[in-house]
Protein backbone atom coordinates (compact mmCIF):
# COMPACT_ATOMS: atom_id res chain seq x y z
CA UNK A 1 0.00 0.00 0.00
CA UNK A 2 2.84 2.39 0.76
CA UNK A 3 4.42 1.80 -2.63
CA UNK A 4 1.13 2.56 -4.40
CA UNK A 5 0.71 5.76 -2.41
CA UNK A 6 4.24 6.88 -3.21
CA UNK A 7 3.72 6.16 -6.91
CA UNK A 8 0.47 8.08 -6.93
CA UNK A 9 2.09 11.16 -5.37
CA UNK A 10 5.14 11.30 -7.63
CA UNK A 11 4.42 12.67 -11.12
CA UNK A 12 5.57 10.58 -14.05
CA UNK A 13 8.84 11.54 -15.72
CA UNK A 14 7.72 9.97 -19.00
CA UNK A 15 5.93 12.12 -21.56
CA UNK A 16 4.19 11.03 -24.75
CA UNK A 17 6.48 13.24 -26.84
CA UNK A 18 9.45 11.10 -25.73
CA UNK A 19 8.25 8.32 -28.04
CA UNK A 20 8.28 10.71 -30.99
CA UNK A 21 11.80 11.89 -30.13
CA UNK A 22 13.11 8.32 -30.21
CA UNK A 23 11.21 7.57 -33.43
CA UNK A 24 12.61 10.68 -35.15
CA UNK A 25 16.13 9.76 -34.04
CA UNK A 26 15.74 6.30 -35.57
CA UNK A 27 14.37 7.80 -38.81
CA UNK A 28 17.28 10.24 -39.05
CA UNK A 29 19.73 7.38 -38.43
CA UNK A 30 18.15 5.34 -41.24
CA UNK A 31 18.34 8.37 -43.54
CA UNK A 32 22.02 9.00 -42.79
CA UNK A 33 22.86 5.34 -43.39
CA UNK A 34 21.03 5.42 -46.72
CA UNK A 35 22.83 8.61 -47.73
CA UNK A 36 26.20 7.09 -46.90
CA UNK A 37 25.44 3.95 -48.94
CA UNK A 38 24.18 5.85 -51.98
CA UNK A 39 26.39 5.60 -55.07
CA UNK A 40 26.15 9.35 -55.67
CA UNK A 41 27.03 11.20 -52.46
CA UNK A 42 25.30 14.45 -51.49
CA UNK A 43 27.73 16.01 -49.03
CA UNK A 44 25.32 18.72 -47.87
CA UNK A 45 22.59 16.18 -47.10
CA UNK A 46 25.05 13.92 -45.29
CA UNK A 47 26.34 16.83 -43.18
CA UNK A 48 22.85 18.06 -42.37
CA UNK A 49 21.76 14.53 -41.45
CA UNK A 50 24.77 13.97 -39.21
CA UNK A 51 24.28 17.28 -37.39
CA UNK A 52 20.57 16.52 -36.95
CA UNK A 53 21.41 13.04 -35.68
CA UNK A 54 23.86 14.46 -33.15
CA UNK A 55 21.31 16.99 -31.88
CA UNK A 56 18.63 14.34 -31.50
CA UNK A 57 21.05 11.86 -29.90
CA UNK A 58 22.10 14.42 -27.29
CA UNK A 59 18.48 15.31 -26.55
CA UNK A 60 17.61 11.60 -26.28
CA UNK A 61 20.49 11.13 -23.85
CA UNK A 62 19.26 14.04 -21.73
CA UNK A 63 15.74 12.63 -21.85
CA UNK A 64 16.90 9.19 -20.68
CA UNK A 65 18.96 10.70 -17.87
CA UNK A 66 15.85 12.60 -16.75
CA UNK A 67 13.91 9.31 -16.69
CA UNK A 68 16.56 7.65 -14.53
CA UNK A 69 17.01 10.49 -12.06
Amino acid sequence: MLLAEAAAQEPSKFHTFDVFMIAFTILILIGVIRLLRAPQKNKFAIGFGVVSLLVFAVSDYAMLMHWLS
